[in-house]
């Protein structure tokens, strides 16, 4: 009987490990000034509550740019946050730990846009 080939399965982990956290250094697809990226979830609930704040924060800083999920959104995730052209971000909101009820996971608008003003000032 010829023998078993061995799994390389560690070892394509690391490489994974290694191209995730290369992307996320260069932050996808790079950012040249400050943007403000909404995270939720894909289900209904989510996405209504993530239109109106993008509106909000369109209508109270129309030179900051708003993405919503650029990338695949963790499940249960509803977070707002400020990337900065140096590649720092500050978080503005997260829902993730709160809740039940799920109406606790969702920010007022206006919560949202003083503290984007604390950030920005």
């Amino acid at each position: 009987m010829a023998p078993r080939a061995r799994k390389r399965k560690a070892e394509a982990s690391v490489v994974a490990t290694a191209e995730k956290q290369e992307k996320l250094e260069n932050g996808g697809e790079g950012v040249e000034e400050a943007t403000v990226v909404i995270e939720h979830c894909t289900s209904r609930v989510y996405g209504r509550n993530a239109a109106a704040l993008s509106q909000a924060l369109r209508l109270e800083a129309p030179e900051l740019p708003v993405k919503v999920n650029p990338s695949k959104p963790r499940r249960g995730s509803f977070e707002v946050t400020l990337q900065r052209p140096d590649g720092s971000s500050a978080e503005l909101w997260t829902g993730i730990k709160k809740g039940p009820p799920r109406k606790l996971k969702f920010p007022e608008p206006q919560v949202v846009v003083e503290e984007l003003k604390k950030y920005l000032s």
